[in-house]
């Protein structure tokens, strides 16, 4: 990886933050550290910091699964450095022992005992009272593509008329033409099979906690269907880049404009349509 590469992957990462949220959560930990807070504050509040930081902290939000399984890992994380010693043990549980039996602490013993299963069934009840609202407006799958050249690292893209700069290569190049499908593998097992799937079926790791789930590039009734301009748009970028007919939008790709250059994106188009031994859609030669 180039310095380049590093730079550019640092501001996208810095484009995807929320800081207004950070920055507090920063203070606050800060704060801890400036006091001395005792081990059962630290816990506390590196808990709530990685909650708020994935809930709240970036501009694309976390689908749901995904933060109940990175707050899972958090939890044991946090359980298993607090049990690991005796030391750390004894230093924890010492305000939760005082809280239950020195007198002094009795009203917020029954606050906290009180508070504690109204808010599990304030919870509870709001969930299971929510009503049933039909869509703001209807989902179109496929939107069409902006009619507007679209920018991506400074250079312009006319969807209606690009095409695959390398596609060429099959029949003029086919060693060369190769070269780009395997460097297409490289980005595709490096970015995108989390959520698309080791075989392209859309049935990644993640793709249960995204809302649609991701395509399956083996149906022929997607990438098929599609000129290699359609891909390029959506996987330039990605979910941000949805128009409101694609909506409500809650995927978590990303725009890969931002980690990928002009020519990875094209050649991970290549990959796809060769792994599933697929063609994309000619482009339609319109009369005067």
């Amino acid at each position: 990886m180039t310095f380049h590469d590093l730079w550019q992957f640092l501001v996208a990462l810095i484009e995807s933050l929320n800081i207004y949220v950070l920055l507090p959560i920063l203070v606050v930990l800060i704060g801890c550290r400036i006091v001395k807070a005792g081990l059962f504050v630290w816990v506390t509040a590196w808990a709530l910091a990685v909650y708020l930081t994935l809930r709240y902290g970036f501009v694309i939000a976390i689908p749901a699964s995904v933060l109940s399984l990175y707050m899972g890992i958090v939890f044991l994380t946090l359980l298993t450095y607090v049990v690991s010693s005796r030391e750390r043990w004894i230093s924890f549980s010492r305000p939760l022992l005082r809280l239950m039996v020195e007198k002094k602490y009795q009203p917020l013993l029954v606050l906290v005992l009180v508070t504690l299963p109204l808010a599990a069934g304030a919870r509870v009840y709001l969930s299971m009272t929510l009503p049933i609202q039909p869509p703001l407006f209807t989902r179109t799958v496929h939107p069409a593509p902006p009619s507007e050249p679209i920018t991506v690292h400074d250079q312009e893209f006319d969807l209606n008329a690009v095409v695959n700069p390398f596609r060429e290569l099959e029949e003029s190049d086919l060693e060369q033409f190769q070269t780009h499908v395997e460097n297409g593998r490289r980005v595709y097992y490096q970015n995108c099979f989390y959520c698309h799937g080791d075989d392209m079926l859309g049935d990644g790791l993640f793709a249960h906690g995204l809302n649609p789930i991701p395509t399956n590039f083996r149906d022929t009734g997607t990438i098929a269907m599609f000129q290699e301009g359609f891909l390029f748009w959506r996987i330039a970028k990605g979910g941000p880049g949805m128009p409101d007919e694609g909506g409500p939008w809650e995927s978590a790709m990303p725009a890969w404009e931002k980690f990928l250059s002009v020519e990875e994106i094209w050649d991970v188009i290549l990959f796809l349509y060769d792994y599933t031994e697929q063609r994309p859609r000619e482009l339609e030669e319109h009369g005067e």
